[in-house]
Formats: C-alpha cells, sequence, structure tokens
C-alpha cells in the first residue's frame, strides 16, 4: 500500500436500543465519507470503542466497513487489546476479509517496559497479518506509553517487515516531524490531532486519521487545499473554527459529545457504553446552542461547495 495522503475518519460506534451493535447503520455512515471526500475509516479504535466491544463485535463491524466500503475508501482496522494472544485474532481476521491495513495500540494495564519491549509486542502482532500494512497507534494520552519514536521506528524497521508507520496521535510536533523525516521519509506518519492539522502540515504531514472528520471533514479538506494553494492565512482562518469546534466539545466527555454531533447531522448512534455515557438532554442542546452561534454547521455546509 502506498502512503496515505488525505484524511482518514475515525469512526463511532453504532448501537441499538438494546445495547448491541448496529451494523445496519454502517454502510450509511461509509458513504456519508465517501460523499465526504475522506480517503478512509479507521474502526474500532477509541473512537468506535474497540476496547469497549468483544473480539466477536469488533470481527462483525470490520466485515461489515469491508463489505460497505467495497474498495471506495481504505478500511484501517484497529485489532489493539490488551491481551496480546486477542490482538492475534483480530489482525488475522482483518487480513482474512481484505482489510486495507490494521494497526494497534501498545497494551495498556500491564504497559511495555521499553522501546524494545513494545517492538516485540507489536511484532507479535503484525506477524499474524504478514501481508497487510501494519500501523503503531501511540496515543500517550489513553494508554500511558510515552516513548521515543525515532527509537521504535528503527528498532521496528528490522522486526516488523509489514510496518508501514504509525498513527501519531500526540501534540509533539518536533518528534511527528522527526519520524516524517527519518529514513528519508520511509514510513507513513499520519497525524492523530485534528485540532492541529495545519501546523502537522506546516511539517509536512500528508495524511491524518481523526474523529472530527467523521462529521467536519470539508471543513479540513478545505484548510489542506487552501495550505496547499499556499494561502496560509485563509488556512489559518479556517482551521481556527475546527478550533473553536473543539474548545466547545472538549468542556464535554469528548467522545459523547462527538456522538452527539453526530446525532445533530442526522445519525442516531445509539447510547454508548459504560463507563462512557451519553450527554444528557440538557448537555445536549447547551452544547448544539454553542456550535450554532459559532455557526458550525453552516460553515461545513459551505467548506463542503468549495471542495
Amino acid at each position: 500500500m502506498n502512503k496515505i495522503t488525505g484524511l482518514i475518519a475515525a469512526t463511532f460506534a453504532a448501537y441499538r436500543e438494546d445495547g448491541t451493535i448496529n451494523l445496519a447503520l454502517i454502510p450509511s455512515i461509509v458513504d456519508k465519507m465517501v460523499n465526504d471526500g475522506l480517503s478512509g475509516v479507521f474502526i474500532c479504535g477509541t473512537n468506535g470503542e474497540g476496547p469497549n466491544l468483544t473480539i466477536e463485535e469488533r470481527m462483525a463491524i470490520a466485515e461489515a466497513y469491508v463489505k460497505a466500503a467495497d474498495k471506495r475508501i481504505l478500511v484501517l482496522v484497529h485489532v489493539g487489546h490488551s491481551s496480546i494472544a486477542e490482538c492475534r485474532k483480530l489482525a488475522a481476521h482483518a487480513e482474512q476479509i481484505g482489510a486495507d491495513a490494521i494497526s494497534s495500540v501498545a497494551a495498556f494495564y500491564f504497559k511495555p517496559s521499553s522501546v524494545a519491549n513494545l517492538v516485540k509486542s507489536m511484532a507479535q502482532i503484525a506477524s499474524a497479518a504478514p501481508n497487510t500494512p501494519f500501523y503503531y497507534y501511540s496515543i500517550p494520552a489513553l494508554t500511558g506509553v510515552g516513548m521515543d519514536m525515532i527509537s521504535f521506528l528503527k528498532e521496528a524497521e528490522v522486526l516488523i517487515p509489514n510496518l508501514a508507520g504509525i498513527k501519531y496521535t500526540a501534540a509533539t510536533l518536533h518528534e511527528y516531524q522527526a519520524c516524517l523525516n527519518y529514513r528519508n521519509g520511509k514510513f507513513d506518519i499520519l497525524f492523530g490531532y485534528d485540532e492541529m492539522l495545519l501546523p502537522a502540515l506546516a511539517v509536512g504531514a500528508k495524511g491524518a486519521i481523526g474523529s472530527t472528520y467523521t462529521f467536519a471533514a470539508p471543513l479540513y479538506l478545505k484548510v489542506m487545499k487552501l495550505y496547499e494553494e499556499g494561502l496560509n492565512a485563509e488556512a489559518a482562518a479556517t482551521q481556527l473554527h475546527a478550533v473553536n469546534m473543539v474548545r466547545e466539545l472538549v468542556k464535554y466527555p469528548p467522545i459523547p459529545a462527538q456522538r452527539a454531533i453526530m446525532e445533530m447531522e442526522g445519525f442516531n448512534l445509539g447510547k454508548c457504553r459504560l463507563p462512557l455515557e451519553p450527554l444528557s438532554a440538557k448537555e445536549s442542546s447547551d452544547f448544539k446552542n454553542a456550535l450554532q452561534e459559532l455557526d458550525f454547521f453552516n460553515i461545513v455546509k459551505q467548506a463542503y461547495q468549495l471542495i
């Protein structure tokens, strides 16, 4: 697989009223992602509540996404789990169904003790799907595993033949830039903080994975287009709309808040699973009012017309 350019949406889990997964909603989610100009979807990760799902549910979701995508967009399957044995089952399954890539976070209960230990763990996971590109998913804020990523690349390129790169979800742009330029840009380093997309573009990012791309992709694609055209002030002004939205979003638990936006856009994803809880009716109303004060929904619509 070539390096990924453009935006990958980290999609949200969909549930029925009884709390079981709602596979029937996946085709319409995929259609929205295609129509919004996205390059792919990242499923069963943080926003997809991967750690809250059984591996059987995750496999069913992966199958539904691969089928619905039908090669129109890429499907990246997160296979991370606190058990490497379960990771390997998910990885092998993803390869079997034709996923475009797999990715895994570090174990988040018994944590890797060193870069070498982390690489050894990822190598075991990646080897279960040897013909599928593998991305290490670095998200220290959630896993508590923050190690030097250049050291990781140096050791991982030896032990992980199918290493494609890193899903880099951290604000350390200097290290991100170093990873982009390691071995003359050998690896695909996908940026993971939506509200910092423009700064990431400035240091060389070409591809990004994020949750808010699920409902605001046109806004970010406009940022990328303006930046590519050298219209830096306009790109910054457009990025600020995303920043303002995120500043409202983080006043609430981020995943439930984003699920509420999806509902505002007509996608009833159902209630998230404990310990996550949906916004209350008042919180949802207050949040919607705040977004409307920012004219967020109209700004996204206008951006859609320009890309």
